[in-house]
Order: structure tokens, then sequence, then C-alpha cells
């Protein structure tokens, strides 16, 4: 008869792991002595054997119990789905690894890797790293709102900047975007959104964008407080009969003197 060491020995583990598996039920725990030690026969040597090499295998000491107690074809079978799982993990890590890989090379662990690809063409296109920052910061808190949404809303954007239109917008995000009420970009700017709004309403590209009034508010402070030169733009569209920047809407005629219509909406942003 064998002491817990002698055990433990034989079969290649420790002693705390043996108390463990008498713990958690995977090796019954033998009558003790006279002494009120336990004693071991060689079922318990060949038992643990059988639990170490399971365990070393990778089978989850919770599935362990029923491949030991399994006929070759359970067991065949168990094996096989464990398999599966250890792949799945394996995918789930190394997932994990990319994108670990990725926040050591200094990308925001929050941002989609679509919208690194959008504002990276961003930054081929001359646009200041400040406006990038406005940029990114505002597509982490629209891609936590919509998730669902982001890879087609930022496949659009990237359309758009086939237009010459937007192109000749981000131009003027070289620098600082805190331009003065006299200067002349303010004006152009405002033209430009109207166009690019103007022929957004006349293809049918508005409706709804899963964003609610609140958080569209909350885009739009955000960018007016980063960019001052945005209230002026804004002023300005109003003036034509336009409203907001993160969601640009048609405001309704009536309230500008006129006969009334129905007011569109689109997304400058999204």
């Amino acid at each position: 008869m064998l002491t817990i060491s002698q055990l433990a020995a034989y079969a290649g583990v420790t002693v705390r792991a043996v108390r463990h598996y008498h713990k958690i039920g995977l090796l019954p725990e033998p009558e003790r002595d006279r002494s009120g030690y336990r004693t071991y026969d060689a079922a318990a040597v060949v038992r643990l054997i059988r639990i170490r090499t399971l365990a070393d295998a990778g089978v989850p000491l919770a599935r362990v119990q029923e491949l030991l107690d399994a006929g070759p074809e359970e067991f065949a079978r168990g094996v096989r789905e464990i398999d599966k799982d250890l792949r799945a993990e394996i995918r789930r890590l190394r997932g994990t690894r990319g994108r670990l890989a990725r926040l050591a090379a200094g990308e925001q662990p929050a941002l989609p890797q679509c919208v690194v690809g959008y504002l990276d063409r961003l930054r081929g296109l001359g646009v200041g790293e400040r406006y990038i920052e406005l940029e990114r910061d505002a597509w982490i808190m629209i891609a936590a709102q919509v998730p669902h949404l982001i890879d087609s809303v930022i496949a659009k954007k990237h359309e758009e900047l086939d237009d010459p239109d937007m192109v000749r917008l981000y131009s003027f995000f070289t620098g600082e975007p805190d331009w003065r009420a006299d200067d002349p970009r303010i004006v152009e700017i405002a033209d430009i959104l109207e166009r690019l709004m103007i022929r957004a309403v006349e293809a049918g590209e508005v409706g709804e964008d899963g964003l609610d009034d609140q958080f569209v508010a909350l885009m739009d402070s955000a960018m007016v407080a980063s960019a001052p030169g945005a209230e002026l733009v804004l002023a300005i569209l109003q003036e034509r009969g336009w409203k907001g920047w993160t969601r640009i809407e048609r405001v309704p005629a009536e309230r500008l003197g006129s006969s009334p219509e129905v007011a569109d909406g689109h997304n400058f942003l999204t």
C-alpha cells in the first residue's frame, strides 16, 4: 500500500495535485489506516496517471471525469469535441495577440480597423493630425453606438472621397481648424457642404442613421468646442436653410419665412 507522497511520485504529480483531485471528485479518497493516514493501491496509481495524461493533453478538468468513464466511441467523440473547442480558443488567442500587436504599434484600442484605414487615407490627402484626432474620437463614439453599421458607413465614406468636392473639403484641414470669422475658407466650406447635401438629397441618400438626437448633439458640441470655425460654418448653413454638423438636416421652410417643405437629413461624418 502507498502513502499519498508515494502515489504522487509514481504518477508524476504533486501531493497538492492529488489533494485537489480528491476535492473535485476525480480521484476517490481511500480509507485511512489505523494511524489515520490515507493508503493507496495500484488502481489509484493507474487512475491518477490517466487523469494526468488527459490534463496534460489539454482536456479541461471539468471534462476529465466523463472521458475516464467513457467507452471507446464516446471517448473518441469527446476528444474531437475538446479539439474543436481548443481550435476555437486558438483562433481567439491569435486575434487577441493581433490586437495586442496593434496596440503596441500605437493603434487606438477602441478604433475599428476599417476606421484606421479611413484615417490613413485622410492622412494621405494631407489632412493634419489635429483634425485626424477630432475624427478619430468621433468615430470611436460612433462605432460604440452603431457597431453593426460601422463597416458599411466607412465603405460609404471611402466612396465619398472619390468626389472632388469632398477632397477639396478635406484640403482645408491641413492645419489647425480655428479660422477667424473673416477667413474666406469659412464660406467655401459652407458652399461645399451645401453642394454635397443637395446631391445627397437628390440621390435619396438620406434617412435613419441609428444615432439618437442627444448623441448627435453631443458630437456637434464636441466639434464646435474643438474647432471654433465649425460654429461659423453652421451659422452660414443655417442662414441657407440647413442645420447640424454631424447630421446636417434641411430646416423646414416655414421656419425660414417661406412655404412649408419636408425636412431632409444627411450625415456629414456618418
